[in-house]
């Protein structure tokens, strides 16, 4: 047989064999989505902020189908069933840091790097997702590790909470976040959020938009953990916070303004930012004007009562702790006074300032302190953080079409807000994480 011919008949083979593999691969096509039911004895309906008693969920994949009372499961679905438990939706906490937990001051500072950070990462998103925090809003983060975070965790690499994330905070020369109080001579070699100026704010907010941001964190006022001078004294000008503003808008991006001072906190609202994270010190127009605009407040009182009962531990200087001290004197009137006047607030615990995981512990003090109900808190940490984020449509009720990010308590949380410290069940997009409830199947 000639050489031509061996060579026709092996490619009339080839063929042959690569039609069949084709053929193959248009036959299997994608499995259907699991389809499974979750029953438990109740559920908390967060906006009506009502019990619902024997709560049956439909699920399909990652989404919720039908929700009802009593709602008759399919014969042979495979079922989930929760006993006596509560369900609620997923929890929420926009001002979280799960890039970073704070340690020793200086040894922070100068004897960790960015590959520490990095390491330690993903053991704190598991945390936070075991606790049943199942979406949150990464408010700044050093060397764009929280980009690299989230990629990992929405393609499967790593389990955490859905994620929000905003990069470099954007803050002034010597402002909050910018290392201030050493040498001259002392250098540290990272990416920097520091912005002088309308031209280099609108190309540190492209900057951060390029590299991964969901949203922008601005330092529109003073801080506490960090060593300037003020905690409240505003950072930015009027014109400079308008630029970040409309540049971050125009991008399609919210911004989230950390101010603790009165000046501080107007002049973010008056630009126009989504929401003013802290604010301890809001004065009784910006209240007005919050309202007006519909700018959300974001108190994270968990935060300031950790600095002062465990600063010194944390070898934190004493001036960093004095500071916290001055601004807890005036939060819990300030707070109290804006959520009476219809100010929006929005669940956020700065956690990593405290151990991550703890962040439920939050809802009891907001009860204590602010004077709120139970079904108040929940619906900060649901409904409001979704409408925050702009997730509102995703995450944040126990709906058809809504993801399903669910979470179970033994007791009440309506009447035992302090429930939500202890989940014993989590699911997040329709997968199990945590189940210490031990149910029947």
């Amino acid at each position: 047989m000639s050489t031509r011919r061996t060579l026709a008949r092996t490619s009339l083979c080839l063929l042959s064999v690569a039609s069949l593999v084709t053929a193959s691969a248009w036959a299997q096509q994608p499995a259907a989505p699991e389809r499974f039911a979750v029953r438990a004895a109740y559920m908390v309906d967060v906006v009506a902020g009502q019990r619902v008693d024997n709560a049956v969920l439909l699920i399909e994949g990652d989404r919720i189908v039908q929700v009802g009372s009593g709602l008759a499961i399919p014969a042979g679905m495979r079922t989930i069933d929760l006993g006596t438990a509560t369900l609620l939706p997923g929890l929420i906490d926009v001002h979280d840091h799960l890039t970073s937990q704070r340690g020793e001051y200086y040894s922070d500072l100068f004897r960790r790097s960015p590959i520490d950070a990095a390491v330690r990462a993903p053991t704190y998103a598991r945390t936070t997702l075991n606790a049943g925090f199942t979406s949150v809003r990464n408010v700044g983060a050093a060397e764009y590790i929280d980009v690299a975070l989230r990629d990992a965790i929405n393609d499967g690499s790593i389990a955490g909470p859905r994620m929000q994330v905003a990069t470099l905070a954007i803050t002034t020369t010597g402002g909050h976040g910018d290392l201030s109080g050493f040498s001259p001579y002392l250098k540290i070699d990272k990416f920097s959020g520091v912005a002088d100026g309308v031209d280099e704010i609108r190309k540190r907010v492209r900057e951060n938009i390029k590299r991964g941001a969901d949203v922008i964190k601005v330092a529109s006022g003073a801080g506490v953990l960090s060593e300037e001078e003020s905690a409240g004294a505003p950072q930015f000008s009027l014109e400079e916070l308008q630029t970040l503003v409309a540049e971050a808008n125009r991008w399609g991006r919210k911004v989230a303004a950390h101010a603790h001072g009165a000046e501080a906190i107007k002049q973010a609202v008056e630009a126009g930012v989504a929401s003013v994270e802290h604010g301890g010190l809001v004065d009784g127009e910006t209240i007005r004007m919050m309202v007006a605009k519909g700018t959300f407040l974001v108190p994270d009182i968990l935060t300031d009562i950790f600095i002062l009962e465990h600063g010194p531990e944390l070898g934190l200087p004493r001036q960093i702790i004095e500071k916290e001290r001055a601004l807890r004197g005036h939060q819990d009137v300030n707070w109290t006074r804006s959520f009476k006047a219809g100010v929006k607030f929005a669940f956020g615990t700065d956690a990593g300032v405290f151990p991550h995981g703890q962040n439920a512990k939050q809802f009891a003090l907001l009860v204590k302190h602010i004077g709120m109900s139970p079904a108040d808190a929940i619906r900060m940490a649901t409904v409001n953080a979704a409408e925050l984020m702009g997730w509102s449509d995703k995450v944040g009720r126990v709906k058809p079409g809504y993801y399903a990010d669910l979470i179970a308590v033994d007791g009440d949380p309506l009447t035992d807000v302090s429930e939500l410290e202890r989940v014993r069940w989590v699911m997040k997009g329709g997968i199990e994480y945590v189940n210490a409830m031990s149910p029947a199947r």
